[in-house]
């Protein structure tokens, strides 16, 4: 009884070891975001008192307090209140993202059905290449994108963002992890049924890949709603600017207001997060597949 004792202790004791190890560095991820929604809810005296010495030439150093002495609204009353750029800024967004995502479910998701399903000659050297178009960053590919954009008359519109990114080939990747897990037999035999190929990609390949499908947008929504670059390369005319680019805009005086809409900008990204975690955990798993 002694043994068993000590090795239930000792088993506890390596549960809370192990507890403590992960906190630690899921605190160094919260502990912004708990700064984040503290300061908005200081007022401009407040935060001033405590993040003063970061922009000014005097001594001192920065402080915090998780709880504000005196919080106040007024930040997210002048945000949503008395600043329309901040919605046109906002609609642009969502204009943006709904738009990509909508085509590359158009695009992205017939293309990783085929290269999935049907076994043509060349389709996995053609994949290989798809993968290796994924890795490339954006600036690699951003002057080649501007001038034919440029010969398209597309820049400074929001098509200039939403075509390259609808012909993404990250979503293919993920989608096509999704339907490689369908049974071939399962395929073969709804062809032996006299199903059509169109009714098989709806009927089976949709409902069956949804795990891949969802993850991709996931993912997507997530890139996509905090778009800097391609905005700043292919965009101008600042009221086409997504909600991504007003944050920089924002200058030390209005360093409360800056929190509010860090806030808001926040919330969409983490509704979307908290709603997709477990496709997106599937998607980490697909992309880890191997043939």
């Amino acid at each position: 009884m002694d043994l068993q004792r000590l090795k239930k202790i000792g088993s506890r004791a390596k549960k809370a070891l192990l507890s403590l190890i992960l906190l630690l560095p899921a605190m160094l991820v919260i502990l912004p975001i708990l700064l984040l929604l503290s300061g908005s809810l200081m007022d401009t005296w407040e935060l001033g008192k405590y993040i003063s010495p970061a922009f000014t030439d005097g001594g001192g150093f920065v402080s915090w307090k998780l709880l504000p002495d005196y919080p106040s609204f007024a930040g997210y009353g002048k945000l949503l209140f008395e600043t329309p750029q901040f919605f046109v800024l906002f609609w642009n967004s969502v204009k943006l993202v709904a738009c990509i995502l909508a085509g590359q479910l158009l695009v992205a998701v017939p293309a990783a059905w085929g290269f999935a399903v049907y076994q043509v000659k060349g389709g996995r050297g053609l994949f290989a290449l798809y993968v290796v178009l994924m890795l490339l960053p954006f600036q690699v590919t951003m002057l080649s994108s501007y001038l034919v954009l440029n010969e398209l008359s597309l820049l400074n519109t929001h098509q200039a963002i939403i075509l390259p990114a609808v012909f993404s080939t990250f979503p293919v990747f993920l989608s096509y992890g999704g339907f490689k897990g369908i049974p071939y037999q399962m395929l073969e035999a709804a062809r032996v049924d006299g199903a059509g190929e169109l009714t098989i990609f709806v009927r089976l390949g949709l409902p069956l890949g949804k795990s891949g499908l969802l993850s991709a947008m996931v993912l997507g929504f997530l890139e996509y709603w905090n778009l800097m670059e391609q905005p700043m390369a292919f965009l101008e005319d600042k009221s086409l600017w997504p909600l991504s680019l007003y944050l920089p805009e924002i200058t030390w005086g209005q360093a409360g207001f800056a929190f509010c809409a860090s806030v808001v900008t926040l919330i969409p990204a983490v509704f979307v997060f908290v709603i997709g975690q477990d496709y997106l955990e599937q998607g980490i798993i697909y992309s880890g597949l191997k043939e």
